[in-house]
């Protein structure tokens, strides 16, 4: 799952980063997920051929490290991240995490550093501080779903509507796509496990799983056919891998506390291990792998970028809030 972060009094909140507004940050922390399915109203592709031993494809072109940064950027500018040695940079989408946007100009001078930028935005839920939300509260009620109880404030919808991409997410994906992003950051997909069943539908966790599969495919064909190279990146459960056509839509995969919680509490779950297994599989099918891990104590620092090495993801060891970038694994 996404590990959102909540500040009690808040600024402005690929390669990725965010911000976020008034009293909450716009990250999200990863918990317990269930091999997986879920929902969507997009026909799916046929399932991804076996990969053969040898695809490793595991970073994109120049990737080396990324930067994970959701808010308090100083001085409201991305110059300290163009500035970094991140190959790839998560940010927000929207400046403040409301309506205003980052313009093409500043993506342009972060890329222009060679690096990969990527927006970051929820499909499986929304905050009330989202520009969409009153809308939706207004004219589309029943899309919006029960509270995330982590996260007051915030609620899973039903992402499988039309409704739900018409006003939501492909307008996203278009704003990305105007800016000029490498791609996006795809928060959220656990909304299929975490969405209350009595606001399914009738839908099953197995339906869910397929519909989140199936919209991320929708948002990997929509972006593709504008601009063949745009990468998709959705954060956390790997296991939707499983899913018609979700590996053969998705560029690369992003995982939150593969080894350590935050913070410092290592994973040791038997989700920990599920999470890693299927990390390692989309790995294998040629897919790229950022891992992001919340730590701050030296030592465990040290051991989260061991496992990076040896596992050949590209990871970053950081503070929930992420409100800051972190020094790369040496």
């Amino acid at each position: 799952m996404s590990l959102l972060v909540v500040t009690a009094v808040a600024v402005v909140a690929v390669v990725v980063l965010g911000i976020v507004q008034a009293t909450r940050p716009v990250g999200r922390s990863a918990a317990p997920v269930a091999a997986s399915t879920a929902p969507s109203a997009v026909p799916s592709r046929s399932p991804s051929p076996k990969p053969s031993p040898t695809v490793r494809k595991t970073e994109p072109p120049g990737l080396g490290s990324w930067a994970y940064q959701l808010q308090d950027y100083p001085r409201g500018r991305l110059d300290q991240l163009a500035a970094g040695p991140a190959g790839l940079v998560v940010i927000d989408l929207a400046r403040d995490a409301d309506t205003g946007y980052f313009s093409a100009a500043e993506i342009d001078r972060v890329r222009a550093t060679g690096k990969r930028v990527l927006a970051y935005f929820e499909i499986g839920s929304i905050e009330d501080f989202r520009p969409e939300y009153p809308v939706l509260r207004r004219d589309a009620a029943d899309l919006i779903a029960n509270e995330w109880a982590d996260w007051p404030g915030e609620y899973f919808v039903r992402y499988w509507d039309q409704r739900w991409w018409d006003r939501v997410v492909r307008p996203r994906v278009d704003q990305a796509l105007r800016a000029g992003f490498d791609g996006v950051y795809l928060d959220t997909p656990l909304a299929y496990e975490e969405i209350d069943l009595t606001a399914a539908q009738g839908r099953d966790r197995d339906a869910l799983a397929r519909a989140m599969a199936g919209l991320i495919t929708r948002i990997s064909r929509y972006a593709k056919d504008r601009r063949p190279d745009f990468l998709i990146v959705p954060q956390n459960s790997p296991e939707l891998r499983h899913q018609p056509g979700y590996t053969a839509a998705i560029d690369g995969i992003a995982m939150e506390e593969l080894f350590f919680q935050a913070t410092d509490q290592r994973c040791t779950e038997d989700y920990c291990a599920e999470n890693l297994a299927e990390t390692r599989a989309l790995r294998d099918a040629g897919k790229f792998v950022l891992s992001v891990d919340y730590a701050t104590r030296p030592a465990d620092v040290r051991a989260a970028c061991a496992r990076y090495r040896a596992e050949k993801f590209t990871g970053t060891v950081t503070v929930v809030d992420l409100d800051r970038t972190a020094p790369p694994c040496p």
